[in-house]
Protein backbone atom coordinates (compact mmCIF):
# COMPACT_ATOMS: atom_id res chain seq x y z
CA UNK A 1 0.00 0.00 0.00
CA UNK A 2 1.21 3.37 -0.66
CA UNK A 3 0.30 6.47 1.14
CA UNK A 4 1.58 9.79 0.39
CA UNK A 5 0.46 13.32 0.29
CA UNK A 6 1.89 15.59 -2.32
CA UNK A 7 2.42 19.45 -2.37
CA UNK A 8 3.91 22.19 -4.85
CA UNK A 9 6.64 24.04 -3.54
CA UNK A 10 6.80 27.22 -2.60
CA UNK A 11 11.13 27.00 -1.94
CA UNK A 12 13.83 24.95 -1.54
CA UNK A 13 15.19 23.82 2.62
CA UNK A 14 18.27 25.58 2.08
CA UNK A 15 20.84 24.44 -1.13
CA UNK A 16 20.19 20.95 -2.34
CA UNK A 17 23.43 19.77 -2.85
CA UNK A 18 24.29 18.00 0.56
CA UNK A 19 21.56 15.65 0.08
CA UNK A 20 21.09 12.21 -1.82
CA UNK A 21 19.22 12.26 -5.37
CA UNK A 22 18.35 9.88 -7.97
CA UNK A 23 18.46 10.73 -11.97
CA UNK A 24 14.71 8.98 -12.16
CA UNK A 25 13.40 8.07 -16.10
CA UNK A 26 9.47 6.65 -16.11
CA UNK A 27 6.67 6.40 -18.59
CA UNK A 28 3.86 4.80 -18.72
CA UNK A 29 2.20 1.66 -20.84
CA UNK A 30 -1.22 2.19 -19.54
CA UNK A 31 -2.94 4.64 -17.16
CA UNK A 32 -5.92 3.12 -16.02
CA UNK A 33 -4.72 0.87 -13.84
CA UNK A 34 -1.64 2.61 -13.65
CA UNK A 35 1.97 0.42 -15.52
CA UNK A 36 4.58 1.77 -15.23
CA UNK A 37 8.17 1.60 -15.81
CA UNK A 38 11.11 3.16 -14.08
CA UNK A 39 14.97 3.66 -14.36
CA UNK A 40 16.59 4.93 -11.03
CA UNK A 41 20.05 5.63 -11.51
CA UNK A 42 21.01 1.98 -12.25
CA UNK A 43 18.18 -0.10 -11.18
CA UNK A 44 14.84 -0.66 -13.51
CA UNK A 45 11.36 -1.48 -11.85
CA UNK A 46 8.30 -2.17 -13.56
CA UNK A 47 5.44 -1.05 -11.20
CA UNK A 48 1.43 -1.60 -11.27
CA UNK A 49 -0.66 1.31 -9.05
CA UNK A 50 -4.50 0.94 -8.20
CA UNK A 51 -7.41 3.40 -8.44
CA UNK A 52 -6.68 6.40 -5.59
CA UNK A 53 -5.52 9.49 -4.51
CA UNK A 54 -3.91 9.59 -1.16
CA UNK A 55 -3.96 5.65 -0.66
CA UNK A 56 -3.52 3.04 -3.17
CA UNK A 57 -2.10 -0.70 -3.64
CA UNK A 58 1.58 -0.51 -5.46
CA UNK A 59 3.51 -3.52 -6.65
CA UNK A 60 6.66 -3.39 -7.88
CA UNK A 61 8.63 -6.24 -9.71
CA UNK A 62 12.63 -5.68 -10.72
CA UNK A 63 13.57 -5.75 -14.42
CA UNK A 64 17.19 -5.85 -16.89
CA UNK A 65 17.99 -2.94 -18.27
CA UNK A 66 17.39 -5.24 -21.44
CA UNK A 67 13.23 -5.40 -20.75
CA UNK A 68 13.38 -1.37 -19.88
CA UNK A 69 14.53 -0.73 -23.26
CA UNK A 70 12.29 -3.38 -25.01
CA UNK A 71 9.62 -1.99 -23.00
CA UNK A 72 10.36 1.67 -23.27
CA UNK A 73 9.22 2.40 -26.44
CA UNK A 74 6.09 1.10 -25.88
CA UNK A 75 5.08 4.07 -23.99
CA UNK A 76 1.65 5.70 -23.78
CA UNK A 77 2.42 9.44 -23.28
CA UNK A 78 5.91 11.51 -23.05
CA UNK A 79 8.51 10.14 -20.74
CA UNK A 80 9.17 11.91 -17.85
CA UNK A 81 12.34 12.44 -15.84
CA UNK A 82 13.39 14.25 -13.45
CA UNK A 83 15.76 14.51 -10.50
CA UNK A 84 14.37 13.64 -7.04
CA UNK A 85 16.61 14.58 -3.94
CA UNK A 86 15.61 12.85 -0.49
CA UNK A 87 15.09 15.21 2.16
CA UNK A 88 15.12 14.03 5.88
CA UNK A 89 11.85 15.47 7.55
CA UNK A 90 10.78 15.17 11.78
CA UNK A 91 9.36 12.09 12.39
CA UNK A 92 11.69 9.78 10.51
CA UNK A 93 9.93 10.41 7.12
CA UNK A 94 11.15 11.63 3.96
CA UNK A 95 10.56 14.27 1.25
CA UNK A 96 10.77 12.85 -2.16
CA UNK A 97 11.66 16.33 -3.87
CA UNK A 98 10.95 15.84 -7.84
CA UNK A 99 12.39 18.84 -10.11
CA UNK A 100 11.12 17.76 -13.49
CA UNK A 101 13.19 17.87 -16.81
CA UNK A 102 11.84 19.24 -19.76
CA UNK A 103 8.66 19.37 -20.88
CA UNK A 104 8.27 20.34 -17.32
CA UNK A 105 11.02 22.29 -16.60
CA UNK A 106 9.84 24.39 -13.60
CA UNK A 107 7.93 22.04 -12.05
CA UNK A 108 8.78 20.94 -8.58
CA UNK A 109 6.62 18.48 -5.90
CA UNK A 110 7.41 17.06 -2.72
CA UNK A 111 5.88 13.71 -1.61
CA UNK A 112 5.47 12.37 1.21
CA UNK A 113 4.95 8.39 2.28
CA UNK A 114 3.39 7.16 5.23
CA UNK A 115 3.01 3.75 7.09
CA UNK A 116 -0.49 4.75 7.79
CA UNK A 117 -3.64 6.79 6.67
CA UNK A 118 -3.63 8.60 10.38
CA UNK A 119 -0.03 9.35 9.95
CA UNK A 120 -0.46 10.98 6.36
CA UNK A 121 -4.02 12.78 7.71
CA UNK A 122 -2.08 14.01 11.04
CA UNK A 123 1.23 15.24 9.06
CA UNK A 124 2.32 19.16 9.56
CA UNK A 125 3.62 20.29 6.31
CA UNK A 126 7.16 21.78 6.81
CA UNK A 127 6.86 25.91 5.93
CA UNK A 128 8.73 25.55 2.27
CA UNK A 129 5.54 23.11 1.23
CA UNK A 130 3.33 25.00 -1.02
CA UNK A 131 -0.35 23.95 -2.04
CA UNK A 132 -1.22 20.61 -1.71
CA UNK A 133 -1.79 18.89 -4.69
CA UNK A 134 -2.58 15.10 -3.31
CA UNK A 135 -6.03 15.22 -4.46
CA UNK A 136 -5.26 16.70 -7.84
CA UNK A 137 -5.41 13.95 -10.62
CA UNK A 138 -3.14 15.98 -12.88
CA UNK A 139 -0.02 16.08 -10.42
CA UNK A 140 -0.10 12.40 -10.75
CA UNK A 141 2.94 11.47 -13.30
CA UNK A 142 0.55 8.98 -14.92
CA UNK A 143 -1.22 12.19 -15.73
CA UNK A 144 1.36 14.32 -16.52
CA UNK A 145 2.79 11.72 -19.23
CA UNK A 146 -0.30 12.05 -21.27
CA UNK A 147 -0.72 16.12 -20.89
CA UNK A 148 2.02 18.14 -22.98
CA UNK A 149 2.28 21.61 -20.87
Amino acid sequence: MEIERKFKIRQFPGELGGYAFQKIEQAYLCVDPVVRIRRQDDQYILTYKSTGMMAREEYNLPLTQKAYMHLKPKADGIILSKTRYLIPLPGNLTAELDIFDDPYEGLIIAEVEFPSVEEANAFTPPHWFGEEVTYSGQYHNSALSRIQP
